[in-house]
Protein backbone atom coordinates (compact mmCIF):
# COMPACT_ATOMS: atom_id res chain seq x y z
CA UNK A 1 0.00 0.00 0.00
CA UNK A 2 2.48 2.47 0.98
CA UNK A 3 3.92 2.25 -2.69
CA UNK A 4 0.87 3.06 -4.35
CA UNK A 5 0.45 5.98 -1.86
CA UNK A 6 3.95 7.52 -2.85
CA UNK A 7 3.00 7.30 -6.26
CA UNK A 8 0.29 8.84 -5.71
CA UNK A 9 1.45 11.46 -3.94
CA UNK A 10 4.37 12.22 -6.60
CA UNK A 11 1.75 12.39 -9.48
CA UNK A 12 -0.92 13.46 -8.10
CA UNK A 13 1.01 16.32 -6.57
CA UNK A 14 1.52 17.97 -10.15
CA UNK A 15 -1.95 17.98 -10.47
CA UNK A 16 -3.24 20.04 -7.51
CA UNK A 17 -3.51 16.91 -5.22
CA UNK A 18 -1.92 17.82 -2.08
CA UNK A 19 -1.48 14.23 -0.76
CA UNK A 20 -2.57 11.18 1.18
CA UNK A 21 -2.91 10.34 4.74
CA UNK A 22 -4.49 7.09 6.00
CA UNK A 23 -5.72 7.70 9.35
CA UNK A 24 -7.28 4.38 11.50
CA UNK A 25 -9.18 4.94 14.72
CA UNK A 26 -9.63 2.24 17.13
CA UNK A 27 -12.37 0.18 16.56
CA UNK A 28 -15.23 -0.51 19.18
CA UNK A 29 -18.99 -0.82 19.19
CA UNK A 30 -20.31 0.75 16.15
CA UNK A 31 -21.94 4.20 17.75
CA UNK A 32 -17.82 4.30 19.77
CA UNK A 33 -16.66 3.69 15.91
CA UNK A 34 -19.06 6.16 14.54
CA UNK A 35 -18.12 9.16 16.71
CA UNK A 36 -13.99 8.41 15.97
CA UNK A 37 -14.83 8.33 12.61
CA UNK A 38 -16.62 11.28 12.16
CA UNK A 39 -14.19 13.47 15.20
CA UNK A 40 -11.27 12.53 12.40
CA UNK A 41 -13.07 14.39 9.46
CA UNK A 42 -11.37 17.61 8.73
CA UNK A 43 -14.07 20.83 8.58
CA UNK A 44 -15.46 21.71 5.23
CA UNK A 45 -14.27 17.87 3.89
CA UNK A 46 -15.98 16.36 1.28
CA UNK A 47 -16.45 12.72 2.45
CA UNK A 48 -17.57 9.57 0.78
CA UNK A 49 -18.64 6.81 3.24
CA UNK A 50 -17.66 3.22 1.66
CA UNK A 51 -20.82 1.17 1.64
CA UNK A 52 -21.58 -2.47 -0.65
CA UNK A 53 -24.61 -0.24 -1.50
CA UNK A 54 -23.12 2.96 -2.51
CA UNK A 55 -22.29 4.14 -6.50
CA UNK A 56 -19.89 1.93 -8.18
CA UNK A 57 -17.43 3.55 -10.64
CA UNK A 58 -15.21 2.41 -13.14
CA UNK A 59 -11.61 3.63 -12.69
CA UNK A 60 -12.19 6.28 -15.71
CA UNK A 61 -15.36 7.78 -13.83
CA UNK A 62 -13.76 7.61 -10.49
CA UNK A 63 -10.68 9.24 -12.35
CA UNK A 64 -12.99 12.16 -13.40
CA UNK A 65 -15.03 12.54 -10.36
CA UNK A 66 -11.99 12.97 -7.77
CA UNK A 67 -10.82 15.25 -10.86
CA UNK A 68 -14.06 17.21 -10.99
CA UNK A 69 -14.10 17.62 -6.80
CA UNK A 70 -10.35 18.82 -7.05
CA UNK A 71 -11.74 21.29 -9.81
CA UNK A 72 -14.74 22.48 -8.00
CA UNK A 73 -11.98 23.76 -4.87
CA UNK A 74 -12.81 20.62 -2.76
CA UNK A 75 -9.22 20.88 -0.58
CA UNK A 76 -9.69 17.50 1.60
CA UNK A 77 -11.62 14.58 -0.23
CA UNK A 78 -11.86 11.59 3.19
CA UNK A 79 -13.23 8.00 2.39
CA UNK A 80 -14.44 6.43 5.85
CA UNK A 81 -14.20 2.48 5.84
CA UNK A 82 -16.28 1.18 8.55
CA UNK A 83 -16.31 -1.25 10.84
CA UNK A 84 -17.40 -4.81 10.44
CA UNK A 85 -21.08 -4.02 11.91
CA UNK A 86 -21.25 -1.18 9.34
CA UNK A 87 -21.72 2.60 10.19
CA UNK A 88 -23.68 3.87 12.57
CA UNK A 89 -27.01 6.10 11.83
CA UNK A 90 -25.13 9.56 12.99
CA UNK A 91 -22.18 8.63 10.65
CA UNK A 92 -24.60 7.67 7.86
CA UNK A 93 -26.22 10.52 8.28
CA UNK A 94 -23.27 12.80 8.49
CA UNK A 95 -21.80 11.13 5.32
CA UNK A 96 -24.90 10.54 3.30
CA UNK A 97 -22.67 10.11 0.45
CA UNK A 98 -21.44 6.18 -0.90
CA UNK A 99 -19.57 4.60 -3.30
CA UNK A 100 -18.68 0.93 -3.35
CA UNK A 101 -16.36 -1.49 -4.51
CA UNK A 102 -18.83 -3.88 -5.47
CA UNK A 103 -21.66 -5.81 -3.48
CA UNK A 104 -19.31 -8.07 -1.66
CA UNK A 105 -17.69 -7.38 1.68
CA UNK A 106 -13.89 -7.06 2.09
CA UNK A 107 -11.79 -6.68 5.16
CA UNK A 108 -10.30 -3.65 5.70
CA UNK A 109 -6.89 -4.13 4.48
CA UNK A 110 -8.21 -5.02 1.16
CA UNK A 111 -10.42 -1.86 0.98
CA UNK A 112 -7.73 0.47 1.84
CA UNK A 113 -4.96 -1.20 -0.65
CA UNK A 114 -8.08 -0.52 -3.42
CA UNK A 115 -8.50 2.49 -2.47
CA UNK A 116 -4.92 3.44 -2.49
CA UNK A 117 -4.64 2.05 -5.70
CA UNK A 118 -7.24 3.72 -7.38
CA UNK A 119 -6.50 6.99 -6.04
CA UNK A 120 -2.78 6.21 -7.76
CA UNK A 121 -4.84 4.96 -11.34
CA UNK A 122 -6.87 8.12 -10.96
CA UNK A 123 -3.51 10.41 -11.00
CA UNK A 124 -2.16 7.98 -13.47
CA UNK A 125 -5.34 8.72 -15.56
CA UNK A 126 -5.32 12.46 -15.16
CA UNK A 127 -1.72 13.06 -15.59
CA UNK A 128 -1.96 10.92 -18.97
CA UNK A 129 0.55 8.09 -17.33
CA UNK A 130 0.68 4.70 -18.68
CA UNK A 131 -0.20 2.73 -15.76
CA UNK A 132 -4.03 2.46 -16.57
CA UNK A 133 -4.23 0.05 -19.85
CA UNK A 134 -7.87 0.38 -20.51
Amino acid sequence: MKDYADRFRKAGRALGFRGLDVIEVETGSMDTEGEKLLAKLPKGSRTLRLDEFGQQFTSVDFSSHIARLRDQGVADLCFLIGGAEGYSQPARDAVPDTMAFGIQTWPHRFIRFMLVEQLYRAASLEAGLPYHKA
